[in-house]
């Protein structure tokens, strides 16, 4: 009988290990749904970033866009002002060379 004990004590032994090993199991189960959970979550939050990066791609395309208008029409505005300011000067070296002229005829 003590071989039959031996054996009995033996299959104790497996069955406790078997039941921690299934309580560890049952663990991860719990465990896997929570990751999956989360890594939906993220998902989620990933699609939502990545809409949120193209709406400021777009944003940014846009406001380069009108940077460069922007520039542009400050640079033509800058063109007219150096040109009527070259306009201006040539006005008032004209005007001085005529109040000369009259200036001669009067003496």
């Amino acid at each position: 009988m003590n071989n039959f004990e031996k054996k009995e004590q033996n299959l104790n032994q497996l069955i406790d290990k078997l039941n921690s090993i299934s309580l560890s199991y049952s663990q991860p189960n719990y465990e896997l749904e929570k990751i999956k959970t989360e890594k939906n979550e993220l998902a989620n939050k990933k699609i939502e970033i990545e809409k949120k990066n193209e709406e400021l791609m777009r944003e940014h395309k846009y406001l380069k866009e009108k940077i460069k208008t922007l520039q542009l029409e400050i640079s033509k505005k800058t063109e007219l002002e150096e040109k009527f300011n070259q306009d201006i000067e040539e006005l008032s070296q004209e005007t001085e060379n005529l109040v000369s002229e009259i200036d001669k005829w009067q003496m």
